[in-house]
């Protein structure tokens, strides 16, 4: 990455000067492979991968450089550079990891705004889009709904879409595309401007890959025909990659996320669900958990319809994973505290036997 180019900011000059970094490339990671890199410096693109000292103290997954973060490093090789530091990210987009209790997956960092894509036709799950909304919501990352292949359904069923996520979700915006034919593009385009970094997120052939490739005018990443049959693409992106449009503005596209994990340590699920939050206040008890206590507005409120049955079951549901994955940290921490103490206690006797 040039320091000329968009996404580098005075704030990480700043950082560079305070931290006397002058003896170090600064570039940002453009594509993640299985630990590892490709970084883009000022002297150009260039395969890295992280010191042994960084691999050793890394606590978790989020401790390794991910698509979108700045990295102090030196280039050793023509080909070959050795990332020394990942430079304080400004904001971190994570989800649960797949299969491993208590343990975070970094999708991208330094992200401005998040795109979420849905497609119209069969794939439609504002289930999902919740989920989308309260990862965005807990990294502090503006999300913008994108209702892509729109010219897959009729325009009586298109209104019907957009009138249940506007009813259900609330002040975020939603842009319906289509990809054929090009509808909403222009505004989908106002939305991008120099300098700022946008994620997408959503399942695979929702059209992400398609998106970017319109947006750019040339295809950057590999797409295919729609199957006749699931009416998706048959090429999906499968690793994460960073682009820069001409006009400045900083592209991530993702692999599609069967699962996306509710991890929420900074609220994200509150403002997600903001109206039962709200409601919320006027419960009788203040520890109330919104499922069969007496008094309880939330459960006055869904009875009545003024909040979603469907949205409240997947607040519930995402709850109980917030929750369990709060509890899988403290049993992981309790572990890993106990396993230091028996090997503490182990070195003490073998110098005992020692002398």
């Amino acid at each position: 990455m040039s320091l000329n180019d968009p996404g580098y900011s005075d704030d990480l000059k700043q950082y560079r000067i305070n931290q006397n970094r002058d003896g170090f490339e600064i570039g940002r990671i453009i594509a993640e492979h299985k630990e590892r890199y490709i970084v883009r410096t000022d002297k150009g693109e260039f395969e890295a991968e992280i010191t042994g000292n960084m691999r050793f103290t890394a606590e978790n997954r989020s401790d390794y450089p991910a698509v979108g973060d700045w990295v102090a490093v030196k280039v050793y090789e023509p080909d070959l550079a050795i990332i020394h530091e990942i430079i304080p990210r400004k904001s971190v987009l994570e989800r649960q990891a797949v299969g491993k209790k208590g343990e975070k997956q970094v999708i991208a960092a330094n992200i401005d705004y998040a795109f979420i894509v849905q497609s119209a036709d069969r794939d439609f799950n504002i289930n999902r889009i919740e989920r989308y909304l309260t990862i965005c919501h807990s990294a502090g990352i503006e999300p913008i709904i994108i209702l892509s292949k729109t010219d897959l359904v009729t325009e009586t069923e298109l209104h019907n879409l957009l009138d249940e996520i506007t009813t259900r979700i609330k002040n975020v915006e939603v842009i319906p595309v289509s990809n054929q034919t090009l509808s909403g593009y222009d505004k989908f385009k106002s939305k991008l401007n120099k300098g700022n970094t946008y994620c997408f997120l959503g399942s695979s052939g929702v059209g992400k890959s398609t998106l970017i490739n319109n947006l750019s005018g040339r295809e950057i990443m590999k797409t295919g025909p729609l199957s006749t049959i699931t009416k998706k693409g048959k090429h999906t992106t499968d690793h994460r990659e960073l682009i820069i449009l001409d006009n400045g503005s900083i592209l991530i596209d993702n692999p599609g996320m069967r699962e996306v994990g509710i991890t929420d340590a900074d609220g994200g699920l509150e403002t997600t669900f903001d109206t039962i939050i709200q409601f919320s206040a006027n419960c009788r008890y203040s520890d109330c958990t919104h499922t069969s206590e007496k008094e309880c507005a939330v459960l006055e409120a869904v009875e009545k319809g003024l909040i979603s049955k469907s949205s409240y079951e997947n607040y519930l549901k995402m709850e109980r994973e917030k929750a369990r994955f709060q509890t899988s940290i403290v049993e992981k921490r309790k572990k890993e505290k106990a396993f230091g103490k028996m090997c503490k206690e182990g070195m003490k006797y073998r110098k005992k036997r020692k002398y």
